[in-house]
């Protein structure tokens, strides 16, 4: 081991990986893709500010360009966010409002569906969100997920969400991202641009992220950073507090719910150090130790991670393909 484990270990040269990625996205774009220029999906989020950031300190404002994808359930603040961040950067912009095709899709009602088989009386003023029951810090509970609605009326309706009903919702949300995905080709293809990817390692290594939607891109160049990284690139990269300091969310389901509560299970600040030392073999006393935990708690963090990376491995496989 170079160094001690303690809570630093995650700190980087956010200056020179900017500079690292700048080069890359260029040669990637420009040389390897020999596209003209790229296409950002925008959302008010970090990790989408970072990415067209830097794609436009490698690319130049002119070769950028930023979509913001509304749809009915997403939150208005992600929209003016993107606005706002997108004029800042001096980035042109286009809102697409999807909500048409999800409709088509049937995305909503399909939803609909699952959700009031479990809360019949669930109806166009209720809202709803999926989180999920596992909290590796504070126990060892089996890893199931709840349905939480809020009626019209404040009061909370709380399910525990059987297989099928739980699998529904997700398929029908995900219609989202692969909608997202299909317009940022549209406007790719049309303007012989490359769709820069704005998933990080969390998300790509953990399995949060959909298939053939939000992991749909030519490239990915913040796909190797801790979700603490990227909050340092951001930083340096002086973008907007309302914006760095936002905490992330899914935004994809009608009740707002943080992407710890519905999938992580664990702040990244956490998180994000304790995998750090999974992966560099450091052993969980040692990581307890300086993060003021105990080994329990961090032996169940080790747990989970190994979990999600392996249930969600399939995620991370290109199409299989006959064995010659």
């Amino acid at each position: 081991m170079d160094m001690e484990f303690n809570r630093d270990c995650l700190k980087i040269d956010a200056r020179a990986e900017c500079i690292r990625l700048e080069e890359l996205i260029k040669k990637q774009i420009m040389g390897k893709l020999k596209r003209g220029g790229a296409v950002v999906g925008i959302s008010g989020g970090i990790d989408s500010s970072v990415v067209a950031a830097l794609c436009v300190r490698a690319l130049g404002k002119d070769r950028v360009l930023g979509l913001i994808m509304p749809e009915n359930d997403s939150s208005p603040d992600s929209q003016r966010l993107a606005e706002e961040l997108a004029r800042g950067l001096g980035i042109d912009y286009i809102v697409e409002d999807i909500t048409p095709a999800l409709d088509g899709f049937g995305c909503y009602r399909r939803r609909d569906e699952a959700i009031k088989r479990l809360v019949p009386e669930f109806g166009p003023d209720y809202k709803a969100k999926i989180t999920i029951a596992s909290k590796p810090l504070e126990s060892d509970s089996i890893n199931f997920f709840k349905l939480i609605v809020e009626a019209p009326d404040g009061s909370i309706i709380s399910k525990r969400m059987p297989l099928n009903e739980y699998l529904q919702i997700v398929a029908a949300s995900n219609f989202k991202q692969r909608t997202r995905m299909a317009m940022l080709y549209y406007h790719a293809e049309r303007l012989n641009r490359a769709v820069v990817g704005t998933g990080n390692k969390d998300e790509h290594e953990l399995g949060f992220f959909v298939k053939y939607g939000d992991g749909g891109a030519d490239l990915k160049p913040i796909s190797h950073l801790y979700k603490v990284q990227v909050c340092q690139l951001a930083r340096f990269l002086k973008l907007p507090e309302n914006i760095t300091g936002r905490a992330p969310t899914t935004d994809t389901y009608s009740a707002e719910v943080t992407q710890t509560d519905f999938f992580f299970g664990v702040d990244f600040e956490i998180l994000d150090l304790i995998w750090y030392g999974l992966n560099d073999s450091i052993p969980s006393d040692e990581v307890a130790r300086a993060l003021d935990l105990t080994a329990e708690q961090v032996d169940r963090v080790y747990k989970d991670i190994k979990q999600k990376q392996r249930t969600t491995e399939y995620l991370r496989l290109l199409p299989l393909e006959p064995e010659a």
